[in-house]
């Protein structure tokens, strides 16, 4: 079991996507304006709607669209995923060095996983685009679990990989990964280059703070 700047034993690895390891916030949004364009809703704005990238689509249009009736925001949530998978073409870049520190964690015996707000639709397609299928030996998406900050998509992954929560850690670009890591009774690294703020992040007491994920790999190596 391997030993971290914290000086904690970790075996297990759990990444956000979106955020943390992809840099696909101009999507999300992209295709977020346009589908509330489609079906004739008022667009919350771009800040808003980068603050609630995490969450599953279902919690994150509660905060985005509180009175706007059911009906309508499932038309908006049609929208969004035809726009993601078939329709927009903004570019979706990994992180600088995510492949190869993925690799580097593989290789020195971490196990990694994914807890992400994607659809299992939406995460399949991106890990087919990436090729990094490979790397994870599990992954939760919000249309399988309880939606972030709930601990539930954390405890599942525990249950299936067998690893105790003190030996696991959440990576993750927001505060709902860090809550969602504490009441799963794990510890989180906080990445400060994805959607929510340094101070945001620290205010909710992860291990650390990195500016990049090649901080994250010397952080575990």
């Amino acid at each position: 079991m391997n030993i971290n700047k914290a000086g904690k034993p970790v075996e297990l690895i759990i990444f956000d996507w979106d955020g943390t390891l992809m840099d696909s916030v101009a999507k999300i949004v992209n295709c977020f304006r346009k589908a509330v364009a489609d079906v004739g809703v008022d667009y919350p704005g771009d800040g808003a709607t980068q603050n609630i990238i995490g969450l599953g689509l279902k919690e994150g249009l509660d905060i985005l669209l509180p009175g706007v009736e059911h009906t309508t925001r499932q038309q908006v949530v049609g929208r969004y995923r035809e726009h993601f998978l078939h329709l927009d073409e903004t570019e979706m870049p990994l992180f600088k060095g995510v492949e190869e520190g993925l690799k580097k964690l593989q290789g020195d015996n971490y196990s990694l996983a994914i807890a992400t707000g994607k659809a299992r639709i939406g995460l399949d397609k991106v890990l087919e685009y990436t090729q990094l299928g490979e790397y994870f030996v599990a992954s939760r998406c919000a249309d399988e679990a309880i939606s972030k900050p709930h601990p539930r998509m954390v405890l599942d992954i525990l249950a299936e990989t067998g690893v105790f929560a003190d030996n696991a850690i959440v990576v993750g670009d927001t505060t709902y990964d860090i809550q969602m890591a504490h009441r799963a009774g794990t510890e989180a690294l906080a990445v400060c280059y994805g959607v929510h703020t340094n101070e945001k992040l620290k205010a909710e007491k992860p291990l650390a703070c990195v500016d990049d994920f090649d901080s994250v790999i010397e952080w575990f190596l």
